[in-house]
């Protein structure tokens, strides 16, 4: 069976209880489209040959979700990747007892549970996973945009308040002279 698929499938099976075993920062990241995001993973009692592995879950847990294998450091290959990653948008680092994961130039679809992973004998660890949410940028048009719609609303609020209160003076003068 590939190692990738393995690694996919043992994912599946494993309970996604985060442990202390591997330290995950940070625990959620919102950034916008294009920017940088930077996830680090610490093993804190595993031995520094231990490696370390990158997953991704895109959607929130259902029975169609699945963890994506992305990336893991090998001191002989380097960066090994999973399969349809985009390469030139993720690097791996680590040292003896930490893994980074870099990712840059994000977009909205990079949205998911980052999580990173160890196999020990016989169980899987995970840590407690990074939330990435992606938004779209604002750039001066957007925002230019977003400024003129909020000033139109509030101009529309302002005049049928005024059409609203000239109605009720009208009507209030129509009942005095009814009453008179």
């Amino acid at each position: 069976m590939q190692s990738g698929l393995w690694l996919l499938l043992a994912a599946q099976l494993a309970a996604l209880h985060g442990s202390s075993v591997l330290q995950q920062a940070p625990g959620s990241i919102l950034v916008q489209t294009n920017q940088m995001v930077i996830m680090s993973c610490e093993a804190k009692t595993s031995p520094a040959s231990t490696r370390i592995y990158w997953l991704r879950r895109r959607q929130a847990p259902s029975p169609h979700s699945h963890h994506e294998f992305l990336a893991l450091w090998d001191s002989k290959k380097g960066i090994v990747y999973g399969q349809n990653v985009e390469q030139e948008k993720l690097t791996v680092f680590t040292d003896a007892v930490r893994s980074i994961l870099n990712l840059t130039r994000v977009k909205p679809a990079d949205s998911g549970i980052y999580f990173c992973m160890t196999i020990g004998t016989p169980e899987l660890t995970f840590g407690k996973g990074t939330q990435l949410s992606v938004g779209p940028s604002c750039g001066p048009l957007t925002l230019g945009l977003l400024v003129a719609g909020v000033l139109f609303l509030l101009v529309s609020l302002g005049v049928a308040i005024h059409l609203h209160c000239l109605q009720r003076r009208a009507r209030l003068r129509l009942l005095k002279q009814f009453y008179k």
